[in-house]
């Protein structure tokens, strides 16, 4: 029988990890983070991880993996988040997965598209011209190449530009086609899939309020200290939604209002693109949480204590 796993997905902003963290509270499970920024070491406040004394409490996986400069892949992802699966089941304790980048839930869930692998030589090539270029002009070649994929990534994501134009060349193949084929083979999880529906004009309430509250709690002395280090233009911290704003406060290149307002606007930006990818993923049920909380936690309690029934 396969393990199960309650995956609680949605844009920012919609309440992930309060409902994962009273999920986890009530069923004593840990939690795994499915957010691409949140195994940086170091990306503390701007990427909203839980608080050191909530991640006292409750046991969590997926955090402060790697440095901020280092290079981390889907495929790095689903082999440290499988492996912290099937130790907590060994030790018999539930998984909560909650994050919102969709990629990691996808690879988590089902095999790895099967598109051709990376190829050093050209995308040493690529990368020269996201550098020389500018991300936003390699992203105009990828929209004639492959708009269904230039539609899907951001204009400043060079590492997906980059990838997504790898796959067209090295192939002759579009990535959007690759991934449309990609059949959804049964996994090793059997998953309960919890979408967080926020409004829109909510949501955007919300992520103006969360980076308000995040420069209150010290962001920008967060991002001082990550520029102090000197990590290169095209590291990850700095390709992480906010981190490049905040720091052109830091060097004086733009007000601090200015840039608020600026992560304000891509984080709305992101959350849409966000809805869009898991509005299309099998088997989410959307769920209004906050007139539905305890119809959903008590749903997701029965999922990962239902009694097991053996096929044979």
């Amino acid at each position: 029988m396969r393990p199960r796993i309650v995956c609680v997905v949605g844009p920012t902003a919609s309440g992930k990890t309060g409902f994962a963290l009273e999920l986890a509270a009530r069923i004593d499970a840990e939690i795994l983070s499915a957010d691409s920024r949140q195994i940086y070491r170091g990306l503390d406040i701007g990427t909203a991880k839980p608080t050191v004394i909530e991640r006292a409490h409750i046991r969590h996986h997926g955090f402060d993996l790697v440095e901020p400069d280092q290079y981390f892949d889907a495929a790095r992802y689903r082999t440290m988040a499988r492996a912290a699966i099937d130790d907590a089941h060994r030790r018999h304790k539930p998984i909560i997965v909650a994050g919102g980048t969709g990629l990691y839930i996808r690879v988590l869930l089902h095999d790895l598209c099967p598109a051709p692998p990376r190829a050093p030589a050209l995308r040493a090539v690529l990368v020269r011209w996201a550098a020389a270029q500018g991300p936003p002009a390699l992203h105009r070649r990828l929209a004639l190449v492959d708009a269904p994929a230039a539609a899907r990534i951001h204009v400043n994501d060079a590492m997906r530009i980059v990838r997504a134009l790898e796959v067209a060349l090295l192939s002759g193949r579009r990535l959007s086609d690759w991934q449309r084929d990609h059949a959804f083979a049964p996994g090793p999880f059997e998953a309960l899939m919890v979408g967080l529906a926020v409004p829109p004009v909510t949501l955007d309430a919300r992520i103006a309020a969360r980076v308000d509250g995040m420069l209150a709690r010290g962001w920008l002395t967060e991002v001082r200290t990550l520029h102090a280090r000197g990590h290169a233009d095209d590291a990850p911290v700095w390709r992480t939604l906010g981190y490049a704003q905040m720091r052109a406060v830091v060097e004086g290149r733009c007000t601090l209002a200015a840039a608020r307002d600026a992560t304000v606007l891509d984080t709305r930006r992101y959350a849409k693109r966000q809805r869009t990818w898991f509005r299309r993923e099998p088997g989410v049920v959307w769920h209004d949480v906050e007139r539905e909380r305890g119809a959903v936690l008590d749903i997701a309690t029965a999922f990962l204590h239902a009694p097991r029934i053996a096929k044979g």
